[in-house]
């Protein structure tokens, strides 16, 4: 009989390059792994918030080396994050939570795009520098990312409602009650108990976990 598969849960915002990391190189896995593989948009600064924790770059010492680290992550994992100094200023002055609700609104509507549009926010920010809380360029982000205009401009209708606001708010909740203090954070279920895995660097400890 063919082995039960491992929900992998993968908890993440846009406004992380070591989500986008930890986020291409899963997706790699689950062609060779027995997982299923589920994305939960959440929101990093309400992580943030409720456990006390700060922006690596907040520390100059931190920042310094994040620069080389995701630098020679990027190049390994062959995912084209593009990072330096001014980066940190412009995280701080870059609100993400429309992104994050928009990408909610099409996690709870047309699923099947959250994988390509979610990849599509990382480039825009990560890749071309380009600022995501801006209407028009979620509207960009969306058409890139396969979506019909008709549909995108539904979405950005969708972020002002309730339902899209309590949706990121429980995912980020029950990020938080997992454990997760910062982004990516991966959980994997295994014998009805919640394995929690902090980072993109712990993916194959994740594996040997599984039995991968």
């Amino acid at each position: 009989t063919a082995m039960a598969r491992t929900l992998v849960e993968l908890f993440y915002d846009v406004v992380s390059p070591y989500s986008w990391l930890g986020f291409e190189v899963l997706c790699r896995y689950r062609q060779i792994w027995n997982i299923d593989l589920r994305f939960r948009p959440a929101f990093l600064g309400g992580i943030m918030q409720a456990t006390g924790n700060k922006p690596p770059a907040m520390l100059p010492k931190r920042a310094e080396y994040m620069l080389k680290d995701v630098k020679r992550m990027a190049k390994y994992y062959q995912v084209p994050v593009q990072i330096s100094e001014d980066d940190f200023q412009r995280i701080i002055g870059t609100s993400n939570l429309g992104a994050m609700r928009f990408i909610t609104a099409i996690d709870m509507t047309q699923p099947q795009y959250l994988e390509p549009l979610s990849r599509e926010f990382w480039i825009r920010f990560w890749s071309q520098h380009e600022d995501i809380s801006q209407p028009e360029n979620m509207l960009a982000v969306a058409g890139q990312a396969g979506l019909s205009s008709e549909l995108s401009q539904k979405l950005l209708e969708m972020i002002s409602s309730p339902a899209v606001k309590n949706r990121l708010k429980e995912t980020t909740e029950e990020a938080i009650k997992y454990g997760a203090f910062g982004m990516p954070a991966v959980v994997a279920h295994l014998n009805g108990k919640p394995h929690l895995f902090f980072g993109s660097d712990r993916l194959e400890l994740l594996g040997s976990v599984i039995g991968e």
